[in-house]
């Protein structure tokens, strides 16, 4: 699950920003039934960073709340220049503690570069391919492909009623190498309707305030683990 992703306090209530309020959210929703914890890590001002000096405390807050593997984000939100991302992750070697994975979005520039970095330092790499973008064929033409951790297939299409279709056709559109997972989710309007497509055909679930900021009913989640316990309501697989 992605705790926060690029939501802040405006967006809802339950967001954690802080070391500390990012490792309570972490342990109520692996209570709730998360088996895997993302988070992208804020400043005290609240911007998205790739800075040791930020990752360290909510690597550790977290470590100590939870037993299950805790990634961060490493895409261009959080350092936009690619030179720059590459030696950010880098500099990560010098953490006390790395984090278990990092995701790479593979349409943004230096991915490959950044992905590759990764690995140098034995940090797992969720390969996130967005629709809409040249990802899937970037992906597909990458030689990094088998070494990936898993697949993340993001369905960014916001309707209801077009996201299953969405997801399906992106699906279809590039080849995952073999016995590389695949987790897909969607965003917003479309993130319950892909998830209970990702069950039906068996393949990894993701939710989160970073996906959506509702519930299946329409209401207002007030957490992370409420909408957790929503996705495993009716099945009991724990959720990415």
């Amino acid at each position: 699950m992605c705790l926060n992703g690029s939501r802040g306090p405006g967006d809802a209530a339950g967001v954690p920003m802080s070391p500390e309020s990012t490792a309570a959210a972490a342990g109520l929703a692996v209570a709730a039934g998360a088996g895997d914890v993302r988070v992208h890590p804020r400043t005290p001002c609240g911007s998205e960073s790739l800075s040791p000096r930020v990752l360290a405390p909510v690597l550790t807050a977290v470590r100590a709340a939870v037993a299950v593997p805790v990634g961060v984000t490493a895409s261009a939100p959080a350092e936009p220049d690619p030179g720059r991302r590459v030696e950010r992750v880098r500099s990560w070697a010098d953490l006390p503690e790395l984090p278990d994975h990092a995701s790479v979005d593979w349409h943004e520039p230096g991915a490959e570069a950044v992905a590759t970095a990764l690995l140098e330092l034995g940090v797992g790499v969720e390969a996130g391919v967005r629709s809409g973008t040249d990802g899937p064929a970037r992906f597909a033409r990458s030689p990094l492909g088998p070494r990936v951790l898993r697949v993340r297939v993001e369905v960014a299409d916001p309707d209801p009623a077009t996201a299953g279709a969405t997801a399906r056709a992106l699906l279809g559109s590039f080849d995952v190498p073999s016995g590389v997972p695949v987790l897909l989710h969607g965003v917003d309007g479309g993130t319950w309707p892909v998830l209970r497509l990702a069950r039906r055909l068996g393949l990894g679930i993701r939710i989160g305030l970073a996906d959506t900021l509702l519930l299946p009913d329409g209401t207002r989640a007030r957490s992370n683990a409420e909408l957790v316990a929503a996705a495993l309501s009716r099945n009991p697989r724990r959720a990415g």
